[in-house]
């Protein structure tokens, strides 16, 4: 089983890579952009601050308190006047890590639910950064590893204090030849998010449908950290897909988790749910997407929107999908 899940981590990669190829044209419509912030929730904020300063490397952009109006957008009305710190890299500096403060959710374990489950960064020396991290308040919970028909790919997995699972992956060989995107710093931007539901299919089909955007094909494959997570046994694969956005080098990756081992993320009512609570994008134009809004769009202030409308939506597994509308 180790040997099994040692290699978990390389057919992934082998996949990403594959379904990169295979899906060589975006859709001119597509209507998701870009990443532009995850958000996670923490009962530490300062903590969080300091752990993402020293060990990332990432910088405070701005600090404030969530207004009542943003927090009902979110579906989160008791995030309202918390506090939140918004962090991003030196080399990508507008694409932002926002962490908010929330009531720790008892019971919650990372990977283990359907939502949101992981934030995949690039980053330019993998072997370098693990050996940092072996010494931070972050637990590795995968280890770094080349793929054996691309040795070049490295990544290896981290979990935070707060269950936020991190993905740090590099091209360590000719970069101009690569299908990742390149790194500006040392550890740089958000580029891969990574969502789990029971219906790998259904999941696919929801997001392509809505954001008018190509899709993959689907296939099982064992992810080591998912299958240490559950419990699984090596035998026990896991479904994945990928969607593709319309900005080069922006992903999101689309896990099954089977209802025997996950289910739905416990959270305190009111407050965003654990882990990575929020995944925003960017969009041309939030009126042409035939979406149920939790609130209206609205413009908001504030270095994430910058006086843009925005508005969230509960994808199909009650993910919370925050899109920034890019123009003013």
């Amino acid at each position: 089983m180790r040997r099994a899940i040692k290699k978990s981590s390389l057919l992934k990669i082998l996949f990403i890579l594959l379904t990169l190829i295979l899906v060589k044209t975006v859709n001119a419509e597509s209507q998701l952009e870009r990443i532009t912030v995850a958000t996670v929730p923490t009962s530490d904020l300062r903590g969080f601050e300091r752990r993402y300063t020293h060990w990332l490397g990432y910088e405070v952009r701005e600090r404030g308190r969530v207004s009542t109006a943003l927090a009902k957008s979110w579906g989160a009305p008791k995030s309202a006047g918390r506090r939140y710190v918004l962090m991003s890299s030196a080399g990508s500096p507008d694409v932002f890590l926002r962490a908010v403060q929330a009531p720790r959710v008892k019971g919650y374990e990372a990977m283990t639910t359907w939502g949101w489950n992981a934030i995949e960064i690039i980053v330019d020396d993998p072997l370098a950064l693990h050996e940092k991290f072996n010494r931070s308040p972050f637990k590795v919970i995968g280890e770094p590893k080349g793929l054996n028909s691309y040795p070049s790919i490295v990544a290896f997995q981290i979990v935070g204090p707060d269950k936020e699972v991190i993905y740090l992956t590099a091209e360590t060989g000719d970069r101009d030849k690569s299908p990742l995107p390149l790194p500006n710093s040392h550890v740089d931007r958000i580029f891969i998010m990574v969502v789990a539901g029971p219906d790998i299919e259904a999941l696919l089909d929801w997001y392509a449908t809505k954001f008018q955007m190509p899709r993959g094909p689907s296939r099982q494959v064992p992810i080591g950290v998912v299958q240490a997570a559950q419990n699984l046994t090596a035998e026990d694969l896991v479904s994945i897909g990928l969607i593709r956005l319309k900005e080069h080098g922006n992903l999101i990756e689309l896990n099954g988790y089977s209802s025997a081992h996950a289910g739905p993320r416990p959270f305190h009512s009111g407050h965003l749910p654990p882990g990575v609570g929020i995944t925003s994008f960017s969009v041309p134009d939030l009126d042409a997407l035939e979406l149920l809004y939790i609130r209206p769009p609205a413009y908001y202030d504030g270095k994430v929107y910058d006086g843009r409308r925005a508005a969230t939506v509960r994808g199909p597994v009650g993910e919370l999908i925050e899109l920034i509308e890019n123009k003013r």
